[in-house]
């Protein structure tokens, strides 16, 4: 039996769960609301206040599918009551990021300004303090995605193995490598 799978969900005081009959998940709370369709095969049963998912067979595709849809529904569980929250960090001298409403001003080097729209599911902040790297701040109830929005930011400006700069998440350890080296004789 899948081990993610067969763990049931437990939901906080404040979030209600509802099943419709197309085997739509409906996840309210305090952060928002989240839907997710659900395989008809795979079977979602709510017990006071826990969600068991189960499977019919011991099928590859179906073990596979179980432990799939208990985290998606344990995600849209936790981002509800919680939220989700993802720091990034703009390192290079010079670069710096700034918000108006849900559009995402960054300099990144580059001889013009990045611009990224993001979704209004998305909250975002950009703080900028003097002698640190300015951090941009997202936050949503949908763990996917925040973490696309996140990825798509990063991507503008890579973290660079020599050197550190980009943008990269908080706490995230790069790989660094050793510069050139004289040959000295």
């Amino acid at each position: 039996m899948s081990r993610i799978g067969k763990l049931p969900i437990e939901v906080p005081a404040g979030v209600t769960v509802n099943v419709s009959d197309e085997n739509i998940v409906t996840v309210k709370g305090p952060q928002g609301e989240l839907f997710q369709k659900v395989d008809p095969e795979i079977e979602i049963s709510l017990e006071e206040s826990t969600i068991v998912v189960k499977r019919p067979t011991e099928q590859k595709r179906h073990k596979a599918m179980h432990g799939l849809y208990r985290s998606l529904i344990n995600n849209m569980v936790e981002g509800v009551s919680k939220g989700y929250e993802i720091k990034l960090e703009l390192v290079g001298v010079g670069y710096r990021a700034e918000n108006k409403g849900q559009i995402l001003d960054l300099v990144l080097g580059y001889s013009h300004h990045t611009y990224i729209q993001l979704p209004n599911e998305v909250k975002v902040e950009a703080v900028t303090d003097k002698r640190s790297n300015p951090i941009v701040t997202l936050k949503s109830a949908d763990k996917q995605l925040i973490g696309q929005v996140a990825a798509k930011i990063r991507s503008f400006r890579m973290p660079e193995p020599y050197k550190g700069k980009g943008i990269k998440f908080v706490g995230e350890q790069l790989r660094r490598k050793a510069g050139k080296s004289a040959n000295v004789k």
